[in-house]
């Protein structure tokens, strides 16, 4: 499957609808970002059951800044609707296929209950900061 251009407007759908995005944050004129494009494309076409977006960054800065990008590129998985990983730079084709390998194995209930305590000890801290 080919790479989809990812917008404010489309983000959340394809996000919700999906198991598994990656994202690559990237602008035209930054020279890495061209350098990754084809290796993004490439890998791609090899993980059909993964969404590909990609963000532009100049067309998308309020995509950009809730990822919290600060320089591009910069790749983003997301499963399950949970950020699980976001790494700045360009990565060798080797590099992006052991992300995709190492998020395919991560345990998303693992994830889930992590996420349900650090928030529940959130909430604690802030009643007793009230109280």
């Amino acid at each position: 499957m080919s790479t989809q251009e990812l917008t404010k407007d489309n983000f959340d759908a394809i996000v919700s609808e999906n198991d598994f995005v990656v994202i690559d944050f990237w602008a035209e004129w930054c020279g890495p970002c061209r350098q990754f494009g084809p290796v993004y494309e490439d890998v791609s076409e090899r993980h059909p059951d993964v969404v590909f977006g990609k963000v532009d960054t100049e067309a998308q800065p309020e995509l950009a800044q809730a990822f919290g990008v600060q320089s591009i590129p910069t790749l983003a998985v997301i499963r399950d609707q949970v950020a699980i990983f976001a790494q700045p730079g360009a990565l060798p084709e080797s590099t992006l296929e052991d992300v995709i390998g190492q998020a395919r194995k991560v345990d998303m209930d693992e994830v889930r209950k992590a996420i349900a305590t650090e928030q529940k000890e959130q909430s604690e801290k802030g009643q007793q900061q009230e109280g």
